[in-house]
């Protein structure tokens, strides 16, 4: 591209949009990329302060904003993700279904390391619902070198840095402890709060069972529910360091190991998750905060869990800064900072 004068630029084909601003009016092109420009163009051009103006000059080694654009979002659209159309360099991605939204940061830190170019997304790791904005891609400069562009695509090469991950349909099993409600001293209020927010990402509840707090029993709920086809397992109650809580003991006897028992967020520092047989198959504990506690950690985890996506200890680490629930007035979660420090 090239500069000159406006009055002199009758003929010319405009390399980049022309934005008109007026405030409660309009803030849009006036002229597109691509616009030959023509006598009566010049007063209006010179009325959004466009005294000189950038031409096109062809260029081999040049590539303009919005084909550069294209590449960065060629980098970042993966599965399930809709594109908008590319204006002033900046191209949008939406979701194309309910699921997880997941980011590759080591790709995403490369490209926003580079210079020139930008990638500006939501946190990864949350639930999107379908037309969601994820992220948005935008060349800093009116052109930009071919060579670079194509030296981060090809950093970035192979899977694309961003993805939407749909839930899988799962048959979940409850098994609500503890003496007090096993035997009818008090009226069950935790089962009906974890069947909603089961059913919320795609769970069938399709086992139900009561235990009181020996940890045989508890066991024996588990077992069975994993014999009646349950893929998911969810246990309530008896997960402090009290003496007679014997729920992590119970998951643990079953599974063999635990990925975590206790974690860095509250509401939910004595949540447990484990892993069943070969198939992987989810069985978690329950802090008692998730049966009153707006959000708790099992609003963080319990997504992931139902797209497949085995969690590592590392994985809680991680959920230290950002896992203090500040217990809003009004909850406006996943569109707060809760989960979101990494």
């Amino acid at each position: 591209m090239k500069l000159m004068k406006t009055e002199d630029a009758v003929g010319q084909v405009l390399c980049h949009d022309i934005t008109q601003i007026i405030k409660d009016v309009t803030k849009d092109a006036v002229f597109r990329k691509g616009h030959i420009i023509r006598e009566e163009d010049i007063p209006v051009l010179l009325s959004v302060g466009k005294d000189h103006i950038y031409i096109w000059d062809n260029d081999e080694t040049m590539m303009h904003e919005n084909d550069a654009a294209e590449v960065l979002c060629r980098m970042c659209k993966g599965e399930n993700m809709t594109r908008g159309g590319v204006k002033e360099g900046k191209i949008e991605l939406t979701a194309e279904c309910d699921g997880v939204f997941r980011i590759n940061r080591d790709k995403l830190m490369v490209v926003n390391s580079f210079g020139q170019m930008m990638i500006a997304s939501r946190h990864g790791d949350f639930p999107v619902k379908a037309g969601d904005k994820l992220a948005g891609t935008r060349i800093i400069p009116l052109v930009i070198e071919k060579e670079k562009m194509e030296q981060v695509e090809a950093l970035c090469e192979g899977e694309p840095i961003m993805n939407v991950v749909p839930y899988r349909s799962r048959k979940a099993g409850i098994v609500t402890t503890g003496n007090e409600v096993f035997h009818g001293r008090i009226k069950d209020t935790f089962t009906p709060v974890v069947k909603a927010k089961l059913e919320e990402f795609g769970a069938e509840v399709v086992a139900h069972k009561y235990s009181d707090d020996q940890n045989e029993h508890i066991e024996a709920a588990i077992r069975e529910m994993l014999d009646a086809g349950c893929d998911l397992i969810v246990c309530t109650g008896g997960m402090s360091v009290d003496p007679d809580d014997k729920t992590p003991l119970a998951i643990r006897n079953v599974c063999g190991s635990v990925v975590t028992y206790g974690a860095p967020v509250l509401p939910g520092a004595m949540f447990l998750l484990a892993y069943y047989g070969e198939d992987r198959i989810p069985v978690m504990g329950l802090p008692g905060c998730v049966m009153y506690a707006k959000r708790t950690i099992f609003d963080l985890v319990l997504p992931r869990v139902m797209t497949d996506e085995i969690l590592g200890k590392e994985d809680f680490d991680k959920l230290g800064e950002g896992g203090l629930c500040l217990n809003c007035s009004v909850c406006t979660f996943p569109n707060c900072g809760f989960g979101k420090g990494r």
